[in-house]
């Protein structure tokens, strides 16, 4: 057989058990080669794990009543329903540290579990019961805002998690921090 000019072989595998492989006619080790073809394999072949569409989970195990017409039915779906989501703390001495009941009310159709609330800052820390709201059940989320080392206003968020639509609901505290000095 005759190559045409400039022809090089991208690889070349002899027939022989040699452990030579010509790559661009500069020999490599087959290790090199066998490596990531076995690789290859190996993914290709885990990819169809031989479940066949046979063994899903049951749709009603997830509660999601969004829709594409982007109409919502939140028919079952527990409502996170809060009687203020704002707070003004007013004037606040440097130093001084205070806090607030966040009251709610679960009015939706099935249990409520708050999944996390965190902070914007440091400086603000929430705490919230960590067992189900059965529906028409209250419960509170405690909001501890901690002035030290702050000063002039300050607007701070608290984000609840939760099973709720939306699954995520702000919380909003403000507070204007002054020296003691200032107070008069």
């Amino acid at each position: 057989m005759v190559k045409p000019a400039g022809f090089l072989p991208i690889f070349a595998l002899s027939l022989s058990n040699v452990t030579l492989l010509t790559v661009m006619n500069r020999p490599l080790l087959r290790k090199h080669f066998l490596l990531p073809l076995v690789a290859a394999f190996l993914l290709l072949v885990s990819c169809n794990s031989g479940n066949n569409g046979t063994e899903l989970l049951p749709a009603d195990i997830v509660k999601n009543p969004n829709t594409a017409s982007g109409k919502a039915d939140n028919g079952e779906m527990p409502v996170l329903e809060f009687v203020s989501d704002f707070h003004d703390f007013g004037r606040v001495i440097q130093g001084e540290k205070v806090s607030f009941a966040f009251k709610f009310t679960n009015t939706g159709k099935s249990d409520l579990i708050i999944t996390g609330v965190s902070s914007s800052c440091g400086c603000t820390v929430p705490e919230f019961p960590k067992e189900p709201i059965k529906p028409g059940e209250s419960g509170k989320i405690d909001v501890k805002f901690d002035s030290e080392g702050r000063r002039g206003y300050q607007n701070k968020t608290v984000t609840i998690s939760s099973n709720a639509q939306p699954a995520n609901q702000l919380l909003r505290i403000k507070a204007e921090v002054t020296l003691p000095e200032e107070i008069r």
